[in-house]
């Protein structure tokens, strides 16, 4: 079942348990992968509809930053939720541990020795990682192997 699918599923049974912080977040996520859809002037495959979820899922955990830097707990809390919601759409997310051997792997493949080989790890890993890990932390562990 494609990841469109289950979210027409999940979308009935929110409606049906008149469940409405799920149903919204759905509703929304449904919403941004139709207007990407409209850009694109075809369907989207899973791939890129993980890409959509994964941009969204980073907009929220922004989102909860912020709110909280700012003392506004109860919109961090919906946000909380809603990414909650998003996250069950995504594949399993890595460990750290996980990340750090496809970094290693990419850099052992391209042979890379400084920061400025950083580009071409990059152009392996992140492919391999799109929507299962946040990307602000694999640029962070690709920059750190390649300060060693």
């Amino acid at each position: 079942m494609s990841i469109k699918e289950q979210l027409s599923v999940a979308m009935k049974e929110a409606m049906k348990a008149r469940d409405s912080l799920p149903l919204g977040a759905i509703r929304m996520v449904r919403s941004a992968i139709k207007n990407r859809e409209i850009d694109e002037r075809r369907e989207l495959e899973d791939q890129e509809v993980i890409a959509v979820l994964s941009t969204l899922a980073k907009q929220r955990r922004d989102s909860i930053e912020a709110y909280r830097e700012n003392g506004r707990i109860d919109l961090a809390e919906k946000e909380e939720a809603e990414l909650a919601v998003i996250q069950e759409f995504l594949p399993r997310q890595l460990s750290e541990e996980e990340v750090a051997g496809i970094i290693e792997s990419a850099v052992h493949e391209t042979g890379a020795d400084s920061m400025k080989d950083m580009g071409r790890v990059m152009k392996i890993v992140v492919p391999e990682t799109t929507g299962r890990a946040d990307g602000r932390l694999v640029s962070e562990m690709v920059k750190s192997r390649l300060a060693r």
